[in-house]
């Protein structure tokens, strides 16, 4: 018998494929952090032999989840200023917020407290845009995820730098010292149309052209966003954006609610990718994405849960099926996104938006062993007619058990491997007292 690292038996793998399996009674096989097989689990105790047999019955293997687009940091400011119109939390609260205490520490702390909180709802990639990016890279670290990390620019000052230029600078320092680490890839964030001008644009193209990185974006987040640049500068900011030659493979464009027909042709002409987070877009009243009709034109479009300021959660499981039903609801057509789509949006969708999707968003041999399982024994799954429906419209983040990182066991039962729950929570705690205080 073969010898191997680990074996996850599982009543059901489904493995996010081209052919969109769902595979009955069968196993992963995994050696140095890779899947080397996926076969019938009566097939793979008579042929490896692992260090560890992991027995699922009654639960489900996925790829693990990518969230392509968050604030982690922001876990730290989860319900401090809801109920409000965009501009309003934007200017009103949050900047002043993240003016007064954003620091190296804040982001390490609120990161740690995201990535716990994402590990437990089964992610185990994420894209970031925060400031001090290399407190975000330590936590990811620590944690053992992956995590794109967008290093932000913008017009005026912040915590972290005082013009755009610092901000580049700093964020170009950062992505020398992890540009070959294999869970951290350091990208171009600038913040938005509306609060970056054409000059650090154009230098931020020719270093991502440069450096060969992507750079995400928040675009039409909302129709007064883009009356309010058209009004301004004579154009719709995607159009801008193509004219300056920023859209392209590389770039990814946040949101995406307020579009034109021409709009929809730049980004599918370009090959952009388009990251929707439906549950903060529903909350801030920013508008909806057409994901059905991007979709139709061959855009890729992945699920992120944008950060827990405005959202408030870090759920993928929730944010799937909150996208499922309402790209039903706008393109008003009850086959728009299935389950094994909206699925794929969660997965190998987010991967290929961010450049990762040779190594992980699906469980096929030769990739990275990263893998959540969802247990599909309670009550509230019965019956079970097809467990890909079941994951994306029934079940909840606590049906994740297990979580797994290039084979590394990062929850186990429910159980953080990796974190510590309860300092977590104690240094949350003690951010919300010296914030309340002020």
């Amino acid at each position: 018998m073969q010898k191997i690292d680990t074996l996850i038996s599982a009543r059901w793998v489904i493995p996010v494929n081209q052919r969109r399996d769902v595979l009955d009674h069968h196993s992963v096989a995994i050696a140095n952090g890779a899947i080397i097989a996926i076969l019938p689990t009566s097939e793979a105790v008579a042929q490896y032999a692992p260090n560890e047999h992991v027995e699922l019955a009654d639960q489900a293997l996925i790829p693990g989840f990518v969230n392509t687009h968050g604030h982690a940091a922001m876990a730290l400011f989860r319900g401090m200023a809801d109920d409000l119109e965009l501009m309003t939390w934007l200017t009103g609260h949050i900047w002043p917020a993240e003016g007064k205490w954003v620091s190296y520490d804040f982001v390490a702390d609120g990161t740690l407290l995201a990535a716990a909180e994402m590990i437990r709802s089964g992610t185990t990639t994420f894209s970031d845009n925060y400031f001090f990016p290399d407190a975000s890279a330590n936590s990811v670290i620590k944690a053992g995820m992956r995590a794109q990390l967008c290093f932000p620019i913008i017009d005026f000052p912040t915590a972290w730098a005082p013009t755009p230029d610092q901000h580049i600078d700093q964020g170009l320092k950062v992505m020398e010292q992890y540009q070959n680490h294999s869970h951290i890839k350091v990208n171009f964030g600038p913040h938005a149309p509306y609060s970056v001008s054409d000059e650090p644009l154009l230098r931020i193209k020719a270093l991502a052209e440069q450096h060969q990185v992507g750079i995400q974006m928040h675009v039409h987040e909302t129709q007064g966003e883009v009356d309010d640049e058209v009004a301004k500068r004579g154009s719709r900011p995607i159009r801008r954006l193509k004219e300056l030659g920023l859209l392209g493979p590389n770039f990814q464009a946040v949101h995406m609610t307020a579009l034109s027909p021409e709009d929809i042709d730049d980004i599918a002409e370009t090959g952009a990718h388009v990251m929707h987070c439906p549950e903060s877009n529903l909350k801030l009243a920013s508008g909806f994405c057409p994901v059905d009709t991007l979709q139709k034109r061959g855009i890729n479009v992945s699920l992120g849960t944008d950060g827990a300021a405005s959202n408030n959660d870090l759920d993928m499981l929730g944010e799937m099926r909150t996208a499922a039903m309402l790209a039903k609801a706008v393109a008003q057509s009850a086959v728009a996104l299935p389950a094994h789509e909206a699925l794929a949006m969660a997965t190998i969708n987010g991967a290929r938006a961010l450049g990762w999707d040779t190594q992980i968003g699906s469980l096929e041999v030769g990739k990275r062993a990263d893998i959540t399982a969802i247990s599909l024994a309670d009550l509230e799954s019965q019956p079970i007619f097809d467990p890909v429906s079941h994951i994306v419209y029934t079940s909840s983040r606590n049906q994740v058990t297990y979580v797994w990182v290039d084979g590394k066991t990062l929850l186990n039962n429910r159980e953080l491997t990796t974190l510590d729950k309860d300092v977590i929570i104690k240094n949350a705690q003690q951010w919300r007292d010296k914030i309340q205080a002020d």
